[in-house]
């Protein structure tokens, strides 16, 4: 009996060992897993702090630092909302100013040739660089007699104008019925493809001042100012033109560089008038019932007796001082009928 009772208490006393054994190993072993664990814990702790405490020092830096910049550009806040104001004021302004801008009309100008004149290539490259310094749009419509030569079709691709180049088979002995014959010529290409601007008749010895091309894109119906006539063999200068009341036309006259005024008795000069081309495709636009057909063979005649009639639609360029010479006309042609 004393050998089993023996044996039963070391058996309860192993057991109890290993009890002890296994719950000190087990605390051993979570105490040291509970380091990692609790300084994970706590610094998880101390980082969600941190960042409760420190999170808002970077927001007052950019809040610092915010009005720090807003010290240096303080007036920026306080002046854009005017600049905005003001921007909104200046497109208000420029919406109430655009009906006053006007697109530039179209100029049509009109240069009849011939080889009886004299130089006529020098001309034509002069009239042709005076041109070129017109601003847009602008078509320049040249009328030459059929010949074999093709100097001016080459001048005229090489000026960068836009250009038609009219050419015509029938011979003259006259000069100036050859040159009216070339303005009617342009005067129906005009009509036929209802080129709408302002026509204007550029002979080659005519030498411009600029201000004159822009004054010329003014002209409602019809317009016309004073030119400078000088001879080539005579010492003295020609003036022509109208008499004005500020724009208005209320007569003509001739008058020279000794202040002698005669009254004109001849038609007006083709270089000293101007018109608006819609007077050719369509007449009614402007009160007249008659067609340019019935005048086709002479169309040119019929614009100047137009001009004559309708003095009251006449506007005198320019409209402040119609009195302001801003072309001149040379006559070369006397020298040269002088060597014959």
């Amino acid at each position: 009996m004393g050998s089993v009772e023996r044996s039963k208490k070391k058996t309860h006393l192993w057991k109890k060992a290993m009890l002890h054994f296994s719950l000190c190993f087990v605390m051993g072993f979570f105490t040291g897993l509970a380091p990692t664990g609790k300084s994970s814990f706590f610094s998880s702790k101390v980082a969600v702090s941190n960042g409760t405490e420190f999170a808002p020092q970077p927001a007052e830096m950019s809040h610092k630092t915010t009005n720090a910049n807003r010290s240096w550009i303080a007036p920026t806040p306080v002046t854009m909302p005017t600049r905005l104001r003001g921007q909104k004021t200046t497109t208000k302004l420029h919406a109430k100013s655009q009906p006053l801008l006007k697109p530039r009309r179209l100029l049509i100008i009109v240069t009849p040739t011939s080889t009886k004149l004299p130089y006529q290539a020098v001309f034509f490259r002069r009239l042709a660089n005076t041109i070129k310094l017109v601003p847009q749009p602008l078509l320049w419509i040249v009328v030459e007699a059929k010949t074999d030569s093709t100097e001016l079709s080459e001048i005229l691709r090489k000026t960068g104008i836009m250009y038609r180049h009219v050419v015509f088979k029938e011979n003259f002995t006259d000069l100036e019925a050859e040159l009216n014959h070339q303005r009617n010529l342009a005067l129906k290409h005009i009509e036929h493809h209802r080129l709408n601007g302002i026509v204007h008749f550029a002979g080659l010895s005519n030498v411009y001042d600029l201000q004159f091309f822009q004054q010329l894109r003014d002209i409602e119906v019809f317009g016309t100012w004073p030119t400078a006539f000088l001879a080539a063999n005579r010492k003295k200068v020609i003036i022509e033109g109208p008499v004005c009341d500020s724009s208005q036309v209320i007569g003509w006259h001739i008058r020279n560089m000794n202040n002698e005024t005669d009254s004109i008795t001849h038609p007006i000069h083709i270089s000293s008038f101007a018109f608006n081309s819609s007077i050719l495709w369509d007449p009614e636009r402007w009160g007249r019932t008659s067609s340019v057909q019935d005048t086709s063979q002479n169309t040119i005649k019929f614009v100047k007796q137009v001009v004559l009639e309708d003095e009251a639609k006449l506007k005198g360029i320019p409209p402040e001082d119609c009195s302001k010479i801003m072309l001149w006309r040379f006559n070369f042609r006397a020298r040269t009928i002088s060597n014959h």
